[in-house]
């Protein structure tokens, strides 16, 4: 069951079928429809989520009604408020669906449980976590260091084929630049492109 998921585990630690289906006992099938939450800010957060079908994103919203894109997820990505996950708080961000979508739902109430009794999965996660971070800096770094160009082309390598799926203004959010900036980026590459074929 969930064959993408069982390949996602093992890209980092080895498993047993025991494991597995040990580990899929905890997780809960989830469905949600296109613009429907998942989290909202405020909220407590004690889900983090395994999409299998869909596009999911996160973001925040300033009180002068301003969003920040921080996160999309696609299939075999995860995806939550995960400082309010791990620090059991509220959520600062909101999590919501660009598409129909699916997930695994994991508690953490029953993630500390399991761990108890499969510890391997504590490095999984501890890898995970290491790996988002890292990201994280990198992207807050390309926000000082690189152009606008340089950030779209990292974002379209980070999200392959993402964008027929994404509206604009998002994907602009995400970079930190306005639409109309995103509109010239890619009309330069395209006209690039065109000279070179």
């Amino acid at each position: 069951m969930y064959p993408a998921l069982r390949r996602h585990i093992e890209t980092i630690i080895p498993l047993t079928d025991a494991e597995y289906d040990e580990f899929i006992s905890i997780l809960s099938v989830e469905k949600f429809r296109k613009d429907e939450f998942i989290i909202r800010q405020g909220d407590v957060v004690i889900k983090e989520y395994y999409v299998l079908e869909g596009c999911i994103q996160a973001y925040h919203s300033a009180e002068s009604g301003a969003r920040s894109v921080l996160q999309f997820a696609i299939e075999d990505w995860w995806i939550s408020d995960f400082t309010a996950f791990y620090n059991e708080t509220t959520a600062s961000l909101n999590v919501k669906c660009i598409e129909d979508s699916v997930v695994l739902g994991l508690q953490k109430q029953h993630l500390e449980e399991f761990y108890k009794r499969v510890p391997k999965f504590e490095r999984f996660f501890r890898i995970k976590v290491t790996r988002a971070f890292l990201s994280l800096k990198n992207r807050v770094l390309s926000g000082i260091d690189k152009s606008g160009k340089e950030r779209y082309l990292h974002f379209c390598n980070t999200y392959p084929n993402i964008e027929k799926r994404v509206p604009n203004y998002q994907i602009a959010s995400y970079l930190g630049i306005q639409p109309q900036s995103l509109s010239r980026i890619r009309k330069a590459l395209q006209a690039q492109a065109d000279s070179v074929s």
